[in-house]
């Protein structure tokens, strides 16, 4: 099997644009969490999200083209620009021959929702003559990985995986099933969503899923593993990575960042939203991963966590590393990157896998912000409010989802 490396990095994040203002941003603990200025979301019980401001979406689509695609289609192009950049690659300089050995392998949890509810308002508001000729097509999930593949002009395989919260994670563990076994040499993956928009945040907070407490101090509103916290807060962005064999990187003398070393993914099988209490199964996907990965749970250094902010997810994850780590658990250093960012839905995991990357670069754990009171079922080292100086060989970055979805990936470092 080929060993499968990270060479390149591209983010569009709620905290900052661009990797290297991404990574201050973390490793600093700074909130993307604001005010809804989108949209009049004053008729809402939650006006508060993780969107990205300052994002020209006209620098990536023209003003033409940007009413027929979603929020998710610059954002995501956006990202992968920047992660093939830092690569080293250039799209312009490729023969055919070369743009037949990328694929594009995009995660995403609700995709182009966010368009298909514009199109929807326009036609039970009287404006049909300003829907979209390609209302079908760019409504659909599977035409997202073709607009990156037709913007760089890259012919492998190019697919969308749509797992809800695990889509990303997802996403990076087929491109690399795809690498070790020889399809491609190489992938441009990871993920992108853009959900905040009035009728998404309307179902999202009929589920009472949202906390609506925090709208006048949105920074404080993410709260994972607080005792007091009462639900998610929305978020969107693109986190997109280069993926190469690993013979393939080094012949090219790319940067490596780290190894995708091991995948696991299980279902519990159990209820659409709910997770089981024991925890099991989120647990025996991080154990796969490891073990892939040809390791124990004494080798990892550090946990990026799902850490969503709801009272029953926070705390069967955390049930969930007990069983993993057994008695080291409490010794392993975790935190969650939605304190700082909200929950980007199908995207969050390789949002995770982008602020792992930064913590092992930088032999420092990113903090768990807003971590004010101590909750007895959430006892494990959370890393709260200060980042933490550390050297990482081996971390695990883990994802859960709805429809009983648990995955996890591990990184080595080389």
């Amino acid at each position: 099997m080929r060993r499968v490396v990270i060479t390149g990095m591209g983010v569009v994040s709620p905290n900052g644009i661009g990797k290297d203002t991404f990574c201050r941003a973390v490793l600093a603990g700074k909130s993307g969490v604001s005010r809804i200025t989108r949209f009049d979301a004053s008729s809402l019980p939650v006006q508060i999200a993780g969107q990205v401001d300052d994002f020209d979406e006209l620098a990536w689509v023209d003003r033409h083209e940007r009413k027929h695609v979603s929020r998710v289609v610059p954002l995501a192009i956006a990202a992968s620009h920047e992660a093939l950049q830092d690569a080293g690659l250039d799209p312009a300089r490729m023969s055919q021959g070369d743009k037949r050995r990328i694929g594009v392998m995009l995660g995403t949890g609700g995709g182009a929702q966010d368009f298909s509810e514009e199109q929807f308002r326009l036609w039970y508001t009287g404006h049909p003559k300003e829907i979209s000729v390609f209302s079908i097509p760019s409504g659909t999930m599977g035409t997202l990985s073709s607009e990156i593949s037709m913007r760089f002009g890259f012919r492998g395989l190019s697919h969308v995986v749509t797992t809800g919260c695990t889509s990303s994670t997802d996403a990076l563990g087929y491109a690399m099933r795809n690498i070790q076994a020889g399809v491609l040499p190489a992938f441009l993956a990871g993920g992108a969503d853009a959900p905040i928009a009035f009728g998404i945040m309307k179902g999202f907070s009929l589920m009472r899923i949202l906390t609506a407490r925090w709208n006048q101090q949105p920074e404080r509103a993410s709260r994972p593993f607080s005792a007091d916290r009462d639900g998610f807060v929305l978020g969107e962005g693109a986190w997109m990575f280069v993926l190469e064999d690993y013979e393939h990187a080094r012949g090219r003398g790319a940067h490596i960042y780290a190894e995708l070393a091991g995948y696991g993914s299980t279902c519990e099988a159990y209820h659409r939203v709910r997770l089981e209490e024991c925890g099991e199964e989120p647990a025996r996907a991080m154990g796969l991963a490891i073990e892939e990965a040809g390791l124990g749970p004494a080798d990892v250094q550090y946990v990026n966590l799902h850490g969503t902010s709801t009272v029953l997810n926070d705390r069967i994850e955390t049930r969930a590393l007990k069983l993993v780590f057994d008695g080291r658990a409490s010794r392993t250093a975790t935190s969650a990157l939605k304190s700082q960012i909200g929950h980007p839905q199908g995207a969050c995991g390789a949002a995770g896998v982008a602020a792992t990357l930064t913590a092992m670069h930088y032999g420092q754990i990113p903090p768990t912000i807003n971590l004010d009171h101590f909750d007895p079922e959430c006892d494990l080292d959370y890393v709260p409010d200060a980042g933490r100086k550390l050297a990482i060989e081996h971390a695990l970055c883990n994802c859960i989802a709805f429809g009983s979805k648990n995955s996890a990936l591990l990184l080595r470092r080389i």
